[in-house]
């Protein structure tokens, strides 16, 4: 267990030292102004990421050969440089196995990993579209597949981008939808649960997080959206008589997902459980991301009533924390999705 986490050391005064393990997110070899060499780090934990600076790379107390993706151990101080908080490192060398936990270097999930795969199997226990239920049987089964849908972040940067941020994000998207679904008789229930489930499949191969978070070279050439619906065509085509018109419907939901062509949708929703899925996958993405945007400035001891930040890549606006802003408490975090009594009230 970590003592030390990046985001801790926004108290600590210039000069202060400490000792800490952290992934190292890159290396670089850099001169000063007087052409003098020094090392520039990223290191990161799941708090955040901090720039570091090794002064002397010639110092026996470096470990020389430090790459992108080694854990480490160091003993730093802090600075700040223009109000940028810095690690001036005085000893570095890689950490051993048995020091530190990878989940305390990368941004995790707050929720019990089994507990999430439970209610999503759930979910789809309950279904009573026989070939639906196959397919989604089919796909989670695959220990593969299963393993890398349980780390998997939702995203690199925007919304629930921490290990297990997919899982997160699916199961609180079928609790919506498992309640939706009943006030809207158009909509097909197990069809528009299926469309969750596979609408961010894809992301378990576009992006990788060994090493932080980014896209994989297929994930940058190709988008989640167009793995995910290969995948599960694949898979359809693979059992035996799956009914054609429920396959076209199945890929459909992947491909319109996310609701307009310029939020790179190859198609616009043109189902019910299609427009259903775009405006529900929506909602909890930018919620999650407004949800941690305020979490930040409580951390950060930075919360005015009224805050201006750059929640989520559309656009730049203010933001108001309407609890805080009426003297209530704000949730740290959102509670875990539930599905015991709507599986059975259903059905």
């Amino acid at each position: 267990m970590k003592d030390i986490y990046i985001s801790d050391l926004s108290s600590y005064e210039d000069g202060k030292f400490f000792d800490g393990f952290f992934l190292v997110l890159s290396n670089q070899q850099r001169t000063t102004q007087t052409n003098k060499p020094y090392l520039n780090l990223i290191f990161c934990d799941k708090s955040g990421q901090v720039e570091g600076r090794v002064w002397d790379p010639s110092d026996h107390r470096i470990t020389k050969d430090i790459d992108r993706g080694d854990i480490v151990k160091i003993r730093g101080a802090v600075s700040r440089y223009n109000d940028r908080l810095q690690i001036k490192v005085d000893q570095l060398r890689r950490a051993q196995p048995a020091e530190v936990d990878k989940s305390d270097l990368m941004p995790s999930t707050t929720f019990d990993v089994e507990a999430l795969w439970s209610q999503l199997r759930g979910f789809v226990d309950s279904f009573t579209e026989p070939n639906l239920k196959l397919l989604l049987t089919t796909l989670l089964d695959d220990p593969k597949l299963a393993g890398a849908y349980r780390e998997a972040p939702a995203a690199k940067q925007l919304h629930h981008a921490w290990l297990g941020g997919l899982l997160e994000h699916v199961v609180s998207l079928l609790t919506l939808a498992d309640r939706i679904a009943p006030h809207y008789p158009l909509v097909h229930r197990d069809l528009l649960l299926t469309g969750v489930i596979l609408h961010d499949i894809g992301k378990v191969r576009e992006l990788s997080w060994d090493i932080g978070f980014d896209y994989t070279l297929e994930g940058t050439l190709l988008g989640h959206i167009s793995i995910g619906a290969s995948l599960a065509e694949r898979t359809m085509d693979a059992l035996p008589n799956f009914p054609p018109k429920l396959k076209t419907l199945v890929l459909h939901l992947i491909l319109s997902h996310h609701g307009k062509l310029e939020f790179g949708s190859p198609k616009l929703p043109m189902t019910p459980e299609a427009l259903a899925l775009s405006f529900i996958d929506d909602l909890d993405a930018k919620m999650q991301a407004m949800a941690s945007e305020f979490e930040k400035c409580e951390r950060e001891g930075k919360c005015p009533d009224e805050m201006t930040g750059k929640v989520w890549a559309l656009d730049q606006r203010q933001l108001l924390n309407t609890r805080r802003w009426l003297g209530e408490p704000t949730p740290a975090v959102a509670q875990e999705p539930q599905i015991a009594t709507t599986l059975f009230e259903i059905h």
